[in-house]
């Protein structure tokens, strides 16, 4: 009969939990890396831009209208800075688990969905802005903000409405038609296209 030591024992099971850790790093920095790629194609991601500069850039435009920024805070990696009824806001979106979802209030909090990427986060709080469905926007999109025009850290509740994206630059046609395909229909592979096409289609798969 084999024995075997407490402390091998001990040895192994560290080994198992420091192998399992190293797979979760790997998949959440290929998460990450998968997300940046997305922004990086949507022509609304404006990188390091300040909360002062995006508040800027939003100061008279109307209700809905948003850009995606890096957080300035290391607990977030992303902001949404938008336009709502109460001015310039910024919503912090929180990655944990492998999933972005946006930062909320306790109460909603166990409500809000999560997403693989931020552009399908973005893109689900656009179609919910536009459907008109109140009860649902109210039910799911009341999230943690904060004034960009206050220089303490205090929050506030306020519900979120997303319509229109502020580009860093007019889009290239090629995107825009892209776009306008996929709201139309997420079956690339059935349309009667060059492989190329379909390839440049399903890169971006995404509506906004």
């Amino acid at each position: 009969m084999t024995c075997q030591s407490s402390e091998s024992t001990e040895t192994i099971e560290s080994d198992r939990r420091s192998d399992n850790s190293s797979r979760v790093v790997e998949s959440d920095e290929s998460r990450i890396a998968s997300a940046m790629k997305d922004l990086r194609n949507t022509g609304w991601y404006w990188g390091g831009l300040t909360a002062n500069e995006a508040k800027e850039i939003l100061q008279e435009t109307s209700e809905g209208t948003f850009l995606l920024r890096d957080s300035s805070q290391s607990d977030f990696l992303f902001t949404i800075s938008a336009m709502t009824s109460a001015g310039p806001t910024n919503l912090r979106i929180e990655f944990k688990h492998g999933k972005f979802k946006l930062d909320s209030v306790l109460l909603v909090r166990p409500r809000l969905r999560t997403f693989d990427s931020v552009v399908h986060l973005v893109q689900h709080y656009i179609t919910l802005s536009r459907s008109g469905d109140r009860a649902a926007r109210s039910s799911s999109s009341t999230v943690n903000s904060s004034s960009s025009s206050s220089s303490s850290s205090s929050s506030s509740s306020v519900q979120l409405l997303l319509t229109r994206p502020v580009y860093t630059a007019l889009p290239p046609l090629q995107h825009l038609c892209r776009l306008a395909i996929n709201s139309r229909t997420p079956q690339v592979q059935d349309l009667p296209l060059p492989n190329r096409l379909k390839d440049y289609l399903r890169d971006y798969s995404y509506h906004v």
